[in-house]
């Protein structure tokens, strides 16, 4: 079964899902930003079939998100290293560990964040680039941007 292309869609998220929605693509992304770089380690690490594992390579690499480095001509081999538009998905894929961390984790997270500039463990938490202060869903209000086709995508809270 094919799933839905987001392609045409207006919307941010889901160009984003266009480009790394399925599970194996965040995961490989995931490990990728941990420094994960060989097929290899790819593959038993996340127990992913090589074919699999391969499409979802060659998507990410098509989709910019990472980038074949060859590390060996005979034979041919590849280190996956994630790109400037991989190295954005930090926050993404940090915002799902974290929500994972809350609801689906019982005994606990299972990865931590050492913050090395200061030595203590850390979560990632969003702020306003303008003011500084913590953001969360309640304080912002969608408003249409420079990139809208249609105003009433948009929603409007009540």
């Amino acid at each position: 079964m094919r799933r839905k292309s987001f392609h045409d869609v207006n919307c941010s998220i889901a160009q984003c899902l266009e480009a790394v929605g399925d599970w194996w693509s965040m995961l490989i992304v995931r490990d990728a930003l941990l420094g994960v770089s060989r097929f290899d380690d790819f593959q038993r690490r996340l127990d992913i079939s090589r074919n699999i594992l391969n499409q979802r390579l060659g998507h990410l690499v098509d989709q910019g998100v990472l980038e074949r480095v060859a590390y060996s001509e005979h034979p041919p081999r590849y280190d996956y290293q994630p790109t400037a538009k991989g190295r954005d998905l930090w926050n993404v894929t940090n915002a799902m560990r974290q929500w994972g961390d809350r609801w689906a984790a019982p005994n606990g997270a299972p990865v931590d964040l050492l913050h090395t500039t200061c030595g203590h463990r850390t979560e990632l938490v969003p702020h306003c680039a303008s003011c500084g202060e913590r953001v969360l869903g309640p304080d912002v209000e969608p408003l249409p941007g420079p990139g809208a086709t249609d105003p009433d995508f948009v929603p409007v809270r009540e």
